[in-house]
């Protein structure tokens, strides 16, 4: 449907673990369906690539909980499959709950999870492009040799978060390095972004705090000695289609009368690590330290001078 429509591409958003901070309880997450039951992207991807010729395809994985040489296999692999049209929206877990299902009893702080992903994206690199040289595939029948071994490197990656000999597994893929997306505007995700990212979505309250997100990215961008209009901000937005105005209107109040309450308090007590369980809701939102996604916090606490937001 997407193809036929002529889109671009389509995103998919990913988590590893429950959203258990709200109540500091699951249920609420289960009984709304709340990012729950989720399947893997990477392999939805595949089949998805399999029938399409021109959609692209953007997937969300964190460098907070897989290894690197398994994710970097992975992408080389969907690279090949879809033909170049493969992108990793590059984040940092801020679920301790995603945590414990690889392991950890808890998430990083924020600065410490970036320079984790600062070396995981490293490892990467040193994976995708400098492990196999362009010609280390000859396919030479007469002398029996299929990989040339002198063209195929190990990466010998020693870091302080991870060890990687190498060399990659897979051989050079049309894009090599999958194009790579950032999402989030907090300082730590800005100067990543600015390092990395080839394209940058962001979400905001309002015009004024879009705005403030936007130049603050473009800032980030020529500090890092970029063109600050290179690289594309795609900003969310939400649409409502119908084939006409009267439809279209009607679908909108539908969404309203079933929205819920509890399932975007659940959400948002994830997003920001700040648990909204039996707080008034007409009470204000404000800016509180968390290791979540601290650009939620700040965006919502700062969207409009002299405007206060509720909780509801």
């Amino acid at each position: 449907m997407l193809e036929r429509g002529r889109f671009d591409a389509v995103f998919m958003a990913d988590t590893y673990g429950l959203s258990d901070v709200y109540g500091a309880s699951a249920n609420a997450a289960l009984r709304g369906a709340l990012q729950v039951p989720l399947h893997d992207p990477l392999l939805v991807v595949s089949a998805m690539a399999n029938v399409t010729r021109n959609l692209c395809f953007g997937v969300t994985c964190s460098t907070s909980c897989e290894a690197p040489f398994a994710l970097a296999r992975r992408f080389s692999t969907l690279d090949h499959l879809t033909q170049g049209r493969i992108g990793w929206n590059v984040v940092t877990s801020a679920s301790d709950s995603a945590a414990r299902n690889f392991g950890l009893e808890r998430q990083g702080d924020h600065a410490s999870r970036y320079e984790r992903a600062e070396e995981y994206l490293e490892i990467c690199y040193k994976l995708w492009e400098g492990s196999w040289d362009d010609d280390a595939l000859v396919r030479d029948v007469e002398r029996g040799v299929y990989v040339e071994p002198s063209r195929v490197h190990r990466i010998d990656h020693r870091g302080t978060h991870f060890s990687v000999d190498g060399p990659h597994l897979v051989e050079p893929s049309p894009l090599r390095t999958p194009l790579l997306y950032r999402a989030g505007a907090s300082t730590c995700g800005r100067a990543l972004a600015s390092r990395h990212a080839e394209c940058v979505f962001v979400g905001a309250p309002s015009k004024p705090v879009l705005k403030r997100t936007v130049q603050n990215l473009r800032n980030a961008f020529a500090d890092a000695g970029r063109d600050p209009l290179s690289v594309p901000i795609i900003a969310e937005h939400t649409v409502i289609t119908a084939p006409d105005s009267a439809q279209a209107n009607e679908k909108h109040e539908t969404y309203r009368r079933v929205a819920s309450e509890e399932g975007a308090l659940v959400l948002m007590s994830g997003w920001t690590g700040i648990d909204q369980y039996g707080f008034e809701l007409d009470a204000p939102f404000e800016h509180r330290e968390s290791q979540a996604i601290q650009s939620a916090v700040e965006a919502m606490s700062s969207a409009d001078p002299g405007h206060v937001w509720s909780i509801r």
